[in-house]
């Protein structure tokens, strides 16, 4: 058996750490909740901290915010699919897009609706995911600012999600010059600069982000408490909003070296054998969990003394050391995770979600 927790306390102590910072700056902020999945307890945890916007990958999940609490902005922050535009304008208040013609099947779905929908510019600056090329935006913005059922509210950006580009002064500051060209060019206000994700927030905590920036949509510093630059802790927050517990089924001393000719496992690995490890034993325990769960390089054991030896789909075995010490079977061993790793447990139907204080 195998589950995750959702800690309220620790959730909520993250979020007032967030809503200070940012009212702080007068800064708009709202939640990423496509680490989620969908799940409905956890979403409603998230609607509990009393947040006003929301942010998702998925229309479906929009679709369950909006069930739960009508009133909440809620926004989609990938470029539309063209099938899903009917449900991204009944679901989603607000869209990322940087492409004309799905903006203009958007208006068109928008006036059939009787819906003014709001979207985001999303400008390429450098990460080479969505975005208009810098020199085109002018007159991108030219052509779809007078659509009908389309209010354009903000230009955006996303960094470090494909190739690891981090956010600078000189990008944010680059990205508030757009807002000021088009603003002077058109005579029309855009209220956000929605430069700021996690991976931002370092740059806040240094007093280093440009004025102009002024609008965030944060995820995974909310659930981790991770600085991106540094890989630590914030200081201030909690890192353990997510806990992972998985019951060890065998435990056995056995050798440290496989016997036997080594192929490749199912997952297309062959082991490279330390040599010192001939004739050495140790304490290895199975756990209730596996590679259809969980990539094991998203693990971190609460235990520092344990050591990950390898995983097969639905099995991972773990290196207790020379001894068992107070380790039995029936036992939980917990984790902390890193974001992928929660990702793929909260998508996995066999991993029960649960929620505590």
């Amino acid at each position: 058996m195998a589950f995750l927790e959702l800690h309220k306390s620790r959730l909520k102590h993250n979020y007032n750490f967030l809503t200070k910072l940012f009212s702080e700056r007068n800064i708009e902020w709202g939640v990423v909740t496509k680490l989620l999945c969908g799940n409905k307890k956890y979403i409603k945890e998230i609607l509990n901290l009393g947040i006003t916007e929301i942010h998702d990958s998925r229309v479906s999940n929009l679709q369950i915010v909006k069930s739960m609490n009508p009133d909440v902005q809620t926004v989609y922050i990938k470029p539309p699919a063209k099938r899903s535009i009917p449900r991204i304008i009944k679901y989603a208040d607000v869209s990322f897009n940087s492409e004309y013609a799905t903006i203009k099947m958007l208006s068109e779905e928008a006036v059939k609706q009787g819906k003014l929908h709001k979207i985001i510019i999303m400008i390429e600056m450098g990460d080479l995911r969505e975005g208009v090329l810098g020199e085109n935006v002018i007159d991108f913005y030219a052509r779809i600012f007078e659509l009908p059922g389309i209010k354009i509210v903000g230009l955006g950006t996303n960094l470090n999600c494909l190739h690891g580009v981090m956010p600078s002064q000189d990008k944010l500051i680059q990205l508030s010059l757009y807002k000021q060209l088009i603003e002077a060019k058109f005579n029309r206000k855009i209220p956000w600069v929605s430069g700021g994700t996690s991976v931002t927030i370092p740059l806040l905590l240094k007093n280093m982000r440009p004025m102009g920036i002024n609008h965030f949509r944060v995820g995974e510093i909310l659930y981790f408490g991770l600085n991106l630059f540094t890989m630590k802790t914030v200081k201030g927050m909690k890192d353990d909003v997510f806990k992972l517990h998985a019951e060890i089924i065998e435990l056995h001393e056995k050798p440290k070296v496989p016997i036997g000719e080594l192929a490749e496992n199912p997952s297309g690995d062959v082991l490279e054998i330390n040599e010192s490890d001939y004739g050495k034993t140790s304490y290895r325990a199975i756990i209730d969990i596996g590679l259809l769960d969980i990539t094991p390089e998203f693990l971190i054991p609460d235990d520092k003394k344990i050591e990950i030896s390898g995983a097969s789909s639905d099995m991972l075995v773990i290196d207790l050391g020379k001894t068992r010490r107070n380790y039995k079977v029936g036992d939980l061993v917990s984790f902390k995770l890193r974001y992928m790793g929660a990702l793929s447990i909260l998508n996995s139907n066999y991993i029960e979600k649960k929620i505590v204080d």
